[in-house]
């Protein structure tokens, strides 16, 4: 049977892009284009690379003989836009000015709607994105920090959250807005949310801000000492923050983030690689008892996904803890693009209307890029 929508996905990571081409929920291509440091390095910020990129793009798609002319719609993961409640969005001007001039800050996930709509509009088809790391639907005691200077920012793994609640909803016979779900996605970086009826009200900064310690990241951290180390003089802006992500976790304890390695060190009788595994679990069974107390204790499941869900001793220790809140789902991995398909299809087939993004209101969708 012919499919009845055709949408090419687009993933771009620090040194790849994944695309896909999907046929309504079938995915008719997917293949990870990798870019060489040598090509990267002519690009001095992120943005000039979306015309190489979306050529290596068009390129594979025609080796790999994919007419362009059947696609329905072009979605790309979301970059760092200003706070927006979750869902699909139709990318526009607003948002195209946003992410090229990376008003909201630099990431590589700028791309994604860039390239997405530079593919669509020679096509006169629609661009898309979906639940960008912005997604921001915290109540409103959820801010509060303790400084009137500082407010509790919402940054974390939105797509792949909200895609592992709708697949724990379908295992549950209902939809993903009738639930209650504590949802942990384990990377690099460690989000712990508290979903409520198909919002997330509550989450850890998963980037430099709060939360458990990861492989890498150095999670909520004693302040008053945080402030002395800074003004120790031993070490400068860079390098704190280079000790907060990429140098912190358990990279800063054991000089790995692998948790294989690790894990190997604990095989071999390192009872220091032991300590470091399991207050990492630790800590992130305490960031899900506290999504327990956000949620009242009326939970529907906890959800594991994330790469690092398919760490069985990993996943063994945290259950231990918290299975007495809710009944335990494990999605491992992201699968980010199927995610990103997902949210297409909901518009394109009506179940959802697609979100006008809407940052500065000098802007409205009617104005041409």
């Amino acid at each position: 049977m012919q499919s009845e929508y055709r949408v090419l996905v687009i993933n771009p990571g620090s040194d790849s892009t994944q695309v896909g081409v999907f046929d309504d929920e079938r995915c008719i291509f997917e293949k990870e284009i990798i870019h060489q440091p040598e090509h990267l390095r002519n690009y001095n910020w992120i943005m000039k690379q979306s015309e190489y990129r979306k050529q290596a793009i068009l390129d594979v798609m025609d080796y790999e003989g994919i007419n362009l002319s059947k696609l329905t719609a072009v979605c790309g993961k979301g970059g760092l836009l200003c706070p927006i409640k979750g869902g699909t969005y139709k990318v526009n001007a607003a948002m195209l000015y946003d992410l090229r001039t990376a008003t909201y800050g630099e990431h590589i996930s700028n791309l994604g709607g860039v390239i997405a709509y530079e593919i669509a509009s020679g096509l006169n088809i629609d661009a898309y994105i979906v639940d960008p790391v912005v997604v921001d639907e915290l109540v409103e005691v959820a801010r509060f920090s303790g400084i009137p200077e500082i407010s509790r920012r919402s940054i974390f793994h939105a797509l792949n959250h909200k895609a592992a609640g709708r697949k724990a909803a379908a295992h549950l016979q209902t939809v993903y807005e009738d639930l209650n779900l504590i949802i942990v996605h384990m990377g690099k970086g460690i989000t712990i949310g508290a979903h409520q009826k198909g919002k997330v009200i509550d989450v850890n900064n998963g980037l430099d801000g709060d939360g458990p310690f990861t492989t890498e990241r150095s999670g909520s951290l004693p302040i008053g000492d945080l402030i002395r180390l800074c003004f120790s003089k031993k070490y400068t802006k860079e390098e704190m923050l280079k000790k907060i992500v990429g140098n912190g976790g358990v990279m800063a304890y054991l000089g790995t983030s692998s948790l294989y390695e690790v894990e190997s060190m604990m095989k071999s009788g390192d009872t220091n690689a032991k300590n470091v595994y399991d207050a990492m679990a630790y800590q992130i069974s305490k960031e899900i008892g506290s999504m327990g107390a956000v949620l009242s204790g009326d939970v529907d499941a906890i959800v594991f996904t994330g790469f690092l869900s398919y760490e069985s001793k990993l996943i063994e220790i945290i259950t231990k803890r918290v299975n007495w809140i809710a009944d335990i789902f494990i999605y491992p991995g992201e699968n980010e693009l199927i995610a990103l398909n997902e949210g297409a299809l909901r518009v394109l087939r009506n179940e959802e209307n697609y979100l006008y993004y809407s940052a500065n209101e000098e802007w409205n969708d009617d104005q041409r890029v």
